[in-house]
């Protein structure tokens, strides 16, 4: 228990979900990680346990799975680039698994030309992401029952999507909302079968991190830290290791409205750019933060439910928790379970975000949203600790 405990306090602030009876790295193995990336990880597309978890989770052949980070890889270098030369006619874009291409939405056929030329296929649609993020603009200000679950453009219907609880479709404060916000633009309805709720849970022995009754996972290490859920601990809050130890202090924090947080790391803590598996998968260096576009595979890892992997099914949703609305959230087909909240979200060996809740469980499936990385960056001025 001695060693173990050492090599926790060595390695749990990069993102290091484990429980105390999982085998765990030596305190010099990941300094040796962090310092100098292996010759099995430098060339390949992610490590052996991510392809794992995407073969488990996704259905697929290991050669399917790296034919597909390969091709996703590709479509994130395409999204910018095609969404300059389609210019205000832009109108969203996704990644389709089928095709291993990026599809790019236009207003304007003229357009569409230079669009493909830049690797993209094309959609001719009637509404651009402008007008479309207008109308969720509008239903942002609305204040929302709790029978409403998210609302997010969808590029692929060319409409903001309204999500509903299957059982509150005929509650009447559901359809006022619903009338208001057809009202406000082009509108899509949709059931989902449970209301979102935040993945915290109370202290366990032997969890990553904890602050108060809260129990929580470590996102992704910066310079000075590591970021994670903002509703698991407010700005000055103490933050210890499971052994009780003192790790720093929560020096931002931000829920509702956004979900995201930041840690200072001291005390004999440090941060490396690695994301763990302690012994279910293989670690997984992150190398940068480039945003997967929607259809994109992603993984997920937390102390409860360790490496999950799915889908990216949606990007800047507005999550309607019973603790209020929290917007420009990512939503994913990735399970996930209470203690997962602040856990990182990884695309490859990019980083993505912090869990921040869903619906659902690892058992029976579910839906998961993260926090982007690159806001939290931004809001905070932090620097990602990559490899």
């Amino acid at each position: 228990m001695t060693a173990l405990r050492a090599s926790l306090a060595a390695t749990l602030v990069v993102g290091a979900w484990a429980t105390v009876g999982l085998a765990s790295a030596s305190a010099s193995a990941v300094n040796s990680q962090a310092t100098a990336p292996r010759a099995d990880t430098a060339q390949a597309p992610a490590s052996a346990g991510l392809i794992s978890a995407m073969r488990r989770d996704l259905g697929l052949t290991e050669s399917q799975v790296r034919a597909r980070l390969a091709a996703e890889k590709g479509a994130t270098a395409v999204q910018d680039k095609a969404q300059r030369v389609a210019g205000s006619s832009y109108a969203g874009s996704w990644f389709d698994p089928a095709t291993g291409k990026l599809t790019v939405a236009v207003t304007d056929d003229k357009r569409a030309g230079a669009v493909g030329a830049a690797g993209a296929s094309v959609r001719l649609v009637s509404h651009s992401a402008r007008q479309l993020d207008a109308t969720k603009a509008q239903l942002d200000r609305l204040s929302a029952p709790d029978g409403i679950s998210s609302w997010h453009v969808d590029p692929k219907v060319n409409r903001v999507v309204v999500n509903v609880v299957a059982s509150a479709m005929g509650d009447n404060d559901v359809r006022r909302f619903v009338e208001q916000a057809r009202k406000a633009g082009p509108v899509q309805v949709k059931q989902t079968p449970e209301a979102p709720r935040t993945f915290s849970a109370g202290t366990v022995g032997g969890d990553p991190y904890y602050t108060g009754n809260v129990r929580c996972s470590i996102g992704f290490s910066v310079y000075g830290g590591f970021v994670t859920a903002g509703h698991c601990g407010q700005a000055g809050a103490a933050v210890s290791g499971w052994d009780g130890s003192a790790i720093g202090n929560f020096q931002g924090s931000s829920f509702p409205g956004d979900d995201y947080a930041w840690v200072s790391v001291g005390n004999g803590w440090w941060t490396v750019p690695v994301v763990l598996g302690w012994g279910t998968v293989s670690d997984q260096l992150v190398r940068g933060s480039a945003e997967a576009p929607i259809g994109a595979s992603i993984c997920r890892s937390g102390s409860t439910s360790h490496w999950h992997c799915g889908n990216v099914l949606a990007t800047n949703e507005t999550v309607n928790y019973s603790q209020g609305a929290v917007h420009q959230m990512t939503k994913t087909s990735v399970c996930a379970e209470p203690g997962d909240s602040g856990g990182s979200f990884i695309s490859g060996d990019q980083a993505q975000g912090v869990t921040s809740g869903g619906w659902g469980n690892c058992g029976s499936g579910g839906e998961t949203w993260h926090q982007p990385i690159n806001e939290i960056l931004n809001r905070y001025g932090l620097t990602l600790h990559t490899a």
